[in-house]
């Protein structure tokens, strides 16, 4: 599995909310895990995105699988665009109780495409 990375904290906001994100250029897998907080539930949206490139005159395709705590949590694949850049994104909110880890993986695959980007980020609401 090429591209397996994982997250940090990329900052706290004025309010102390938690900010995370990985980033595969070129990789097909990636992982991001955010530690459990020992006080507090906490809400993340979370967004991932494949970023691909159409390699040659034929017919392309691009899918993007993300699981939540090693769960399907959605897929899709579909033609890739023959224009310079096309991607998969899914953006969707998580509830993380007290105590709990959460991790967020992401696998993109390619068919006559190019993979260019797979990243994760997770903000807290």
């Amino acid at each position: 599995m090429r591209g397996r990375q994982r997250g940090a904290p990329a900052a706290r906001g004025v309010a102390g909310a938690e900010r995370w994100s990985v980033d595969a250029r070129g990789g097909d897998v990636v992982h991001l895990d955010i530690p459990a907080d020992a006080e507090r539930e906490r809400r993340f949206e979370i967004f991932c995105s494949f970023v691909v490139r159409h390699r040659h005159a034929g017919n392309a395709t691009h899918a993007l699988r993300v699981l939540v705590d090693g769960a399907h949590e959605w897929s899709r694949r579909v033609p890739t665009d023959p224009g310079p850049r096309d991607s998969l994104d899914l953006r969707f909110h998580r509830r993380v109780p007290v105590g709990r880890a959460l991790r967020v993986t992401a696998l993109g695959e390619v068919d006559g495409a190019t993979a260019l980007d797979l990243s994760i980020s997770a903000e807290e609401d």
